[in-house]
Formats: C-alpha cells, structure tokens, sequence
C-alpha cells in the first residue's frame, strides 16, 4: 500500500504487489531498471505489470479509473500549477497515453547519468502535458484503444 494523490489532489491508498525493499540511504520516488532496491521477484512482476493488478480494486472501490493520468506520490502532484491541476480534476486511471508512451521509464532512466534529474526535467513534464491533452481531448474511442494497447 502506497499513498498517492488523486482526485481533487485528494490522498488515497493505492494497492500494489510489493517489489522492492528498503535500502539504508535510498531515499527516492524514482526508480531505474537496474535499482537495487528491486527484488528478484520484484523485476519480474514489474516488467509483466502484473503488480499493477491489486489496483482493480482501487477501482472497485473508486479511487482510480482504468484510463487516466497515473497518480503521483506527494512531491510531484502538489508542483501543479495553473492549467496543470487539470489532471487533478478526474480520478487517476491504471493507464493511459502518458503511461504507454513511458512504458519503459525505469530502462530510460536508467540510461541517465541523473535518473532523478532527468525524471523531473524531461519526463514529469511530458507527462503533464501528455495528460492535459487526454483530458481536454477525452473519448471513450481513445480510452478503449489504450486498454487494448495496455493488455496487447
């Protein structure tokens, strides 16, 4: 169980598989491939997303959507300024365009000599506006189509 930010920037409890461990002086949100805070286990659940899974009831219970901006730890949410808080105004989803096109992430930022940088540079910002435009562009065509992509 993890706390995130969701609806209305309001603080829920999403529920994972649990794959990683702590480490004495790792103190980080972002995670890279090869982070040696992931467990054995922990790598293969994370590259099938079958930790994702525990998240249905997140959506049984209504806290969180099958498509929808991923939703963030503290830290990164509450940076939202402006039109950015946009993504604040639904619930966060399991996937979505943001989330497929960095399906990858933790090998990209493994490839950064400053993964934590790089993440909130580059990435976290593309995020934001990959979102804002699902948002503002939203179909129920578009949402099918990335649950398709999700499971295929």
């Amino acid at each position: 169980m993890q706390k995130r930010v969701g609806k209305n920037a309001k603080l829920f409890t999403v529920y994972k598989i649990k794959t990683m461990k702590k480490v004495e002086g790792i103190d980080t949100s972002v995670t890279t491939a090869n982070d040696i805070r992931i467990t054995k286990a922990g790598k293969f659940f994370r590259r099938t997303k079958i930790d994702e899974l525990p998240q249905l009831f997140n959506i049984l219970i209504g806290d969180m959507s099958f498509v929808g901006p991923r939703p963030d730890v503290s830290g990164y949410a509450d940076k939202l300024q402006g039109d950015d808080k946009i993504i604040l105004s639904i619930r966060p989803g399991i996937t979505g365009s943001a989330t497929l096109k960095y399906k990858n992430e933790e090998m990209i930022l493994s490839q950064q000599q400053n993964p934590k940088e790089y993440n909130d540079k580059v990435i976290w910002p593309d995020k934001v506006q990959i979102n804002k435009e699902y948002i503002q562009n939203w179909s129920l065509s578009k949402d099918i189509a990335y649950i398709f992509q999700t499971v295929f």
